[in-house]
């Protein structure tokens, strides 16, 4: 395809909607790109079916690329079909014309996955396609620019599951209009900071990071698997396209590039409270790999009081934050 300049990215999302939009000329760093999408949050998710508790660090999936788009004024196109056929020749033709895709799937099905799982809040861009192979931007970790055979996609796209959406695509376009980036990084700062701090229940944001913090403990007696759970949970926090510090590490930056084009002094003090709160979550996952290696009951209390400071700390960030306004 002429002119597609793969996104470098950490996060899935990120980097497939970073695609689409350097091919229509925007070129935004991650953490601004996550910023603008609004995307920090947290969430502590455990059901009957689930091993172990999800814990995850940003808003829910599709909404991050609906934001970037409404705050930087452009038009999203989201379209979804139970047919695997008409999902497919809907994309064929938008690549025929020479439109890169953004697609929503299931990762387990992707060939390029060297531990494949089932994750259906999975995004790429798709660029291409030949009689047998789809090509598809990813993230950093899991190549860049890769292929895999079009069966494997289109199970990918139609997996069922939480997150998941029917063979779910979207494109997005310029609007024409002039674009003033110091006018929308107030209001994107000032909207996750209002999401933030009025969590509809309370296993999201500041108060999910709480109930972590009071759940940890009865996570550690009743798990069969301890090695395995808390291994898997710092890997997801750390490495599985959070960015580090389950995208605190991308939120810090966006800060930091924030404050650099604005020059506002709150927004420095959010700076220096984000860079200690990055630290804070890239220790709470060596502690979890620690408690993996040791089933130490110590350290599990200690994880608790992180995850107790990280929850004032932030919600006294995002305070600041929603102070702007």
């Amino acid at each position: 395809m002429k002119n597609l300049r793969p996104f470098d990215g950490q996060h899935c999302e990120t980097t497939a909607t970073g695609t689409l939009l350097a091919h229509i000329g925007i070129e935004l760093s991650e953490p601004m790109l996550f910023g603008l999408g609004e995307g920090l949050s947290f969430i502590y998710w455990k059901m009957k079916t689930m091993d172990f508790p999800f814990l995850g660090g940003r808003i829910k999936p599709d909404l991050l690329t609906q934001h970037i788009c409404k705050n930087l004024g452009l038009n999203l196109s989201v379209h979804e079909t139970s047919s695997k056929v008409k999902a497919w020749q809907a994309v064929q033709q938008l690549l025929d014309r020479g439109q890169p895709v953004g697609l929503k799937l299931d990762a387990y099905h992707l060939e390029y996955f060297a531990k494949p799982f089932h994750f259906a809040g999975h995004y790429v861009a798709i660029y291409g396609y030949d009689h047998d192979n789809a090509y598809l931007v990813d993230t950093r970790q899991q190549g860049g620019s890769v292929r895999t055979s079009l069966a494997s996609l289109a199970l990918a796209r139609a997996e069922k599951g939480p997150m998941a959406s029917k063979n779910l695509y979207y494109t997005i376009a310029g609007s024409g209009g002039h674009l003033d980036l110091k006018e929308v990084l107030i209001a994107a700062m000032v909207n996750n900071a209002k999401e933030y701090l009025a969590p509809p229940i309370s296993n999201i944001s500041y108060k999910g990071i709480l109930k972590t913090a009071e759940e940890l403990t009865k996570w550690y007696k009743t798990s069969h698997a301890i090695e395995s759970e808390f291994k898997m949970a710092a890997n997801l926090m750390e490495n599985a396209g959070t960015g580090g510090a389950l995208f605190r590490n991308l939120y810090r930056d966006f800060i930091k590039e924030s404050y650099d084009l604005l020059g506002i002094e709150q927004i420095a003090a959010v700076h220096h409270e984000f860079a200690q709160i990055a630290l804070l979550w890239t220790s709470l996952s060596e502690l979890f790999s620690q408690i993996a290696e040791t089933a130490s009951f110590d350290d599990v209390q200690q994880a608790s009081e992180i995850f107790r400071t990280l929850a004032t700390k932030e919600k006294n960030a995002m305070e600041i934050l929603l102070s702007l306004r």
